[in-house]
């Protein structure tokens, strides 16, 4: 158990039971699933190659998926609300995309070692979209995109070290989720701040300036709990980087589905006048359809310092020195392919609304139904996360992190392992921290029969007057 949970008092017996129960139930119905996973484990540590999807007592193998629906490999169906942690927004087996793999196979092929035209036809696509994004480069995920960002930054700048925010995810080697960077490389060159503090974070930026290159954020957390960025905030960050001359890098991977134009087109100034305009955005996750993509972009005149054109206009005496950006993989036809059609014929900016405006209902009938228990719901469109600790009724308002964890307590952490069990036997594929993320093609009668499963536990939680 994380020792950030408070331990004030003994676990109720009446919890432990119900966990007992959901736990015997889980191994019984899910027998193939045990079978491969202790075989997994002779080859893999711990039987798993990508650490968020292990699960106690052993994870559910997936044999396949269709639409917004996944099958395991004892033959139970489920409702997928996970849509592999957003970046499968458009499901699993979306025609359009399917036609697209097949034609690039079969009449283009793979990883031609050469420059294809789909490279600028996807890349001005993305810019329609997103504007700020001046001249943008591919990569292959987008812990590569926020890598590349970085460098970038550093290279303008000619400084290192970075801000960052406690309970920010950038990626498998970026990750500052318990205030400290964990797992990341460059581990002395990081300035850990509050999320959602905008006095703080102006007096950080200011104290930093000559010795930070940018500042790293993302305008909900995603990993962190699905918390929003609020608007004084993101514009504080925006203003007092050019002032103080750094690089102001959104982090958009997961975020840029929740509306047409990304979360930066969303958060307008205070004054009502200006949207955000990131000096560099990240992107990736869904852009390219469920093909393995990055791309980072932003002003013109940083992205001109990879150019790799020996006579260009954008480096001739150009300072600091031109940077290489080399990856086989960067413009691989799959994800180049893919991605314009995702972009201009399956997730169009009038999908991308309608979905979002879906998971903006569904999170507030959430709410509703959370009322006198200690669970809460956070996130914006058709992404959130559900938390156990601390309603949304006591007056406690989550604006970062440390206000989940200094209201969980091991009860609470109990309690959320019950509720991810009970959802899985009854058919819903949720992330085992609370984390849901729609796919389109899910109707508002498919998310009620999850409202009225969250309905019955939230009043069984009650009954036990346990939280």
């Amino acid at each position: 158990m994380a020792n950030t949970l408070r331990s004030d008092h003994s676990l109720a017996p009446k919890i432990i039971t119900l966990l007992h129960e959901a736990e015997n139930r889980y191994r019984q119905n899910h027998p193939n699933s045990q079978n491969l996973h202790e075989k997994a484990i002779g080859i893999l540590p711990g039987g798993n190659t990508r650490s968020v999807l292990h699960t106690d007592p052993f994870p559910i193998y997936m044999d396949r998926g269709e639409g917004n629906r996944l099958i395991d490999v004892d033959g139970h169906e489920y409702l997928d609300l996970v849509g592999e942690m957003t970046a499968g927004v458009c499901g699993h087996s979306n025609p359009i995309i399917r036609d697209a793999i097949i034609s690039t196979t079969t009449k283009t092929g793979l990883n031609l070692g050469a420059t294809t035209a789909a490279e600028a036809s996807f890349a001005e696509k993305i810019r329609n979209r997103f504007p700020s994004m001046e001249r943008m480069r591919f990569c292959n995920s987008g812990t590569e995109a926020n890598l590349y960002a970085l460098s970038l930054a550093r290279q303008a700048t000619g400084l290192n070290k970075v801000i960052v925010f406690n309970g920010g995810y950038h990626g498998g080697v970026l990750m500052f989720l318990h205030g400290v960077a964990e797992n990341t490389v460059d581990k002395n060159d990081w300035v850990v701040g509050t999320y959602n503090d905008e006095e703080g974070v102006q007096r950080l930026i200011s104290d930093n300036k000559g010795i930070a290159a940018a500042v790293l954020v993302e305008g909900m957390q995603g990993a962190g709990g699905c918390i929003p960025g609020s608007v004084k905030f993101l514009h504080s960050i925006q203003k007092a980087t050019k002032e103080n001359g750094m690089i102001f890098i959104m982090d958009e991977v997961m975020t840029s589905r929740l509306a047409p134009g990304g979360l930066q087109s969303t958060i307008i100034d205070p004054q009502g006048n200006a949207p955000l305009k990131p000096d560099i955005t990240t992107l990736g996750k869904y852009i390219a359809g469920g093909m393995t993509i990055g791309v980072f972009g932003g002003r013109k005149e940083l992205l001109s310092l990879y150019d790799p054109r020996p006579f260009s206009e954008s480096n001739v005496q150009k300072q600091p020195a031109q940077m290489s950006h080399s990856g086989t993989f960067n413009n691989n036809t799959l994800a180049m392919h893919v991605g314009l059609v995702a972009l201009s014929a399956v997730y169009t900016p009038e999908v991308c609304t309608k979905l979002n405006a879906l998971g903006d209902w569904f999170r507030q009938e959430l709410l509703d139904r959370c009322r006198g228990t200690r669970m809460t719901v956070t996130g914006v469109g058709a992404v959130c996360n559900i938390h156990f600790g601390g309603s949304h009724e006591d007056g406690l308002e989550i604006l970062r992190i440390e206000d989940l964890n200094a209201r969980r307590s091991i009860d609470d952490s109990v309690l959320g392992d019950i509720f991810w069990f009970r959802a899985v036997q009854k058919g819903f594929w949720i992330a085992r921290r609370g984390m849901l993320a729609l796919t389109m093609g899910t109707t508002r009668a498919e998310l009620q029969g999850f409202l009225d499963f969250v309905e019955d536990i939230s009043r069984e939680f009650r009954n036990l007057q346990a939280i």
